[in-house]
């Protein structure tokens, strides 16, 4: 059902209602009922009336951490959002005509990975399983997976390197854009500081003085990565705010990625920590967990799947605050190692409001997966 139709530059935004079996009964209580952008160009409408219609490549947009699809569908200053983009790209003989999809993959943990998690949602699912047909229902796309393809920046650059490793049957081409990758530098140096924040909620007040560093470490499986009840405390704080401190905004980020890398329907918050919240001390166990889940890990355990894309796409600034360029360098060395084609591009700029790069990486998937 279509919700809204608001006209862009050379092109209209349609809204849908998807009801979601997959995310139903999900964990954190998170709507099952979501809306579904979708942008189509003006070509899209000029050729209805040309026999069944000429059919589009479809490109799927995975926002960032805190991100939610349609977001990137809102005005911005000084900038494009992602239609206007598209439709200047178009219009300037960049790229060909394609439409373009807006998930909401949002959760109340601030985000989302692009995966199935037993904490999180099955939302790699959601996306393959449920949205694509959808959307190949109700448009006319060139519902294959050599023209479809997926990008994103952060959380939504690995979601798009991560569905290029492990959903290759989906997708032909994939562009990530300064995505979570080595991350003992990008998640591991961050970490201190998220414990520093939840201390703050926890349940014993503490009294200068002697300190058994032995029996506090150890209570209530805080060296097995349980939380003793200062992470609920934490979480039921920020739940009840509408401004979240960047020290929150941080902590809550790493707990997402906690729920997204080391689920355990079994824990007190059906994940598991990577770090003891007493000590700090790293627990390799479960930090193993994460490292599994590491895009520069993966390359030859998906070597076969990343060999059949018609196109990946990397890019990264020299200058990204969370250290990500690191990470992506890893990446594109490893994907080199193994055979596996690939461009692989940096820049003057950090991790922050770099959507411009998509000015490269939308004319490369069109080429990549043009008819």
């Amino acid at each position: 059902m279509a919700l809204k139709r608001a006209r862009g530059p050379g092109g209209k935004l349609v809204v849908l209602e998807h009801t979601s079996g997959i995310l139903k009964g999900n964990r954190l209580g998170d709507p099952h009922v979501r809306k579904l952008g979708v942008w189509l160009p003006s070509e899209y409408d000029q050729s209805a009336g040309r026999g069944l219609g000429k059919r589009f490549p479809v490109l799927w947009d995975l926002v960032g951490f805190t991100g939610s699809g349609l977001a990137h569908a809102n005005w911005k200053p000084y900038s494009d959002n992602v239609p206007e983009r598209v439709a200047r790209l178009i219009h300037d003989r960049k790229m060909g005509p394609a439409l373009i999809v807006f998930p909401d993959c949002f959760t109340a943990l601030g985000g989302n990975q692009y995966v199935n998690s037993s904490a999180l949602g099955n939302y790699a699912d959601y996306l393959v399983r449920e949205l694509i047909p959808f959307v190949d229902r109700e448009f006319r796309t060139l519902a294959s997976r050599e023209h479809r393809g997926c990008f994103g920046k952060s959380s939504g650059g690995y979601g798009a390197i991560i569905h290029g490793m492990k959903y290759a049957q989906h997708w032909g081409a994939i562009a990530d854009h300064s995505g979570d990758s080595y991350f003992d530098f990008v998640y591991g140096h961050d970490w201190p500081n998220t414990l520093v924040e939840l201390t703050r909620f926890r349940a014993a007040k503490r009294k200068p003085g002697k300190y058994n560093a032995l029996r506090e470490s150890t209570r209530k499986g805080l060296a097995e990565g349980l939380d003793d009840g200062r992470v609920k405390r934490f979480l039921e704080h920020v739940w009840a705010k509408e401004k979240l401190s960047l020290g929150e905004g941080h902590a809550i980020m790493n707990l997402c990625m906690a729920a997204t890398y080391d689920p355990d329907p079994r824990a007190p918050l059906g994940f598991r920590l990577p770090f003891n919240l007493e000590s700090g001390e790293r627990i390799d166990k479960r930090w193993q967990r994460w490292l599994d889940q590491d895009p520069i890990n993966l390359v030859d355990k998906c070597k076969a799947n990343l060999k059949t894309l018609r196109g990946i796409y990397i890019d990264c600034g020299w200058r990204d605050q969370y250290h990500i360029h690191f990470g992506t360098r890893t990446l594109s060395r490893r994907l080199a190692s193994a055979g596996i084609k690939h461009t692989y591009e940096e820049f003057d700029d950090n991790h922050s409001d770099v959507d411009y790069r998509m000015d490269v990486s939308l004319p490369f998937l069109y080429k990549a997966l043009k008819p």
